[in-house]
């Protein structure tokens, strides 16, 4: 064997390494200068909609009290049944209507009740309107005191009793909202490469937000307004 040849495959060797050195440093620097030449701009677009509920949840909560528990459980029994065909009288079908919750306290029953009480028992009951006839339910509540006039005080003043309007059609109309958003965040993106004298490119990226629905306002809760925000990252080029 030539005493030369490990000499030379050790040259060989090295002078590989280098060459192999010298090219990941050029492939490096190649992809940084194709990084730093890279220009994106992110833009935001909006998209709202007013639409009206179409569901409606209706609590009726009155309560009764009484000494005789008796005679205060047949009571509230006849008042349920008269809220019910109030409920009738104005549309409502038996699908529409539930009776919810009954609730009686012992007041006597208590360890922290006064010994003066006028009743010993205290009874609250629920009727629910379940409907998706916005206008039907707000007919009916214009009507509501034609209940007092029976001796049922409806309660209408507090959050267990608060009525709800709901609304349900998100998916059909989303896809409007979507491209709507899309168009608007574009438009901002065009305007910007205008002004930075480039040309809009491609998407890079693009995130669909979150779909919010609230009440236009606090009186006017039937009425949603349903909001939806779109990112979406160009490319710019000169």
């Amino acid at each position: 064997m030539n005493k030369t040849q490990p000499f030379n495959i050790v040259i060989a060797a090295c002078a590989l390494a280098v060459g192999l050195l010298g090219l990941g440093f050029i492939l490096k620097s190649a992809a940084l200068d194709v990084k730093g030449m890279e220009r994106t701009v992110h833009v935001k677009g909006l998209a709202e909609m007013e639409v009206p509920a179409d569901t409606v949840i209706w609590p009726l909560q009155f309560s009764d009290a009484d000494n005789n528990l008796e005679k205060l459980v047949g009571r509230v029994e006849e008042k349920s049944d008269a809220v019910v065909a109030f409920l009738k009288l104005h549309g409502f079908s038996d699908e529409e209507i539930s009776l919810g919750s009954q609730s009686i306290i012992d007041k006597q029953a208590r360890e922290y009740g006064g010994e003066n009480q006028q009743f010993r028992y205290i009874a609250r009951s629920n009727v629910i309107v379940y409907s998706n006839d916005i206008e039907k339910v707000q007919h009916a509540l214009g009507a509501v005191s034609q209940l007092a006039k029976q001796g049922i005080a409806i309660v209408q003043d507090n959050y267990e009793t608060r009525i709800q309007y709901l609304f349900n059609g998100l998916n059909e109309i989303k896809p409007n909202m979507i491209q709507e958003a899309t168009e608007k965040a574009r438009e901002v993106a065009m305007k910007f490469a205008k002004d930075s004298q480039s040309k809009l490119g491609k998407i890079k990226t693009a995130h669909q937000g979150q779909f919010s629905i609230s009440d236009r306002d606090s009186n006017t809760p039937q009425l949603k307004k349903v909001r939806v925000v779109t990112s979406v990252e160009y490319y710019l080029s000169d």
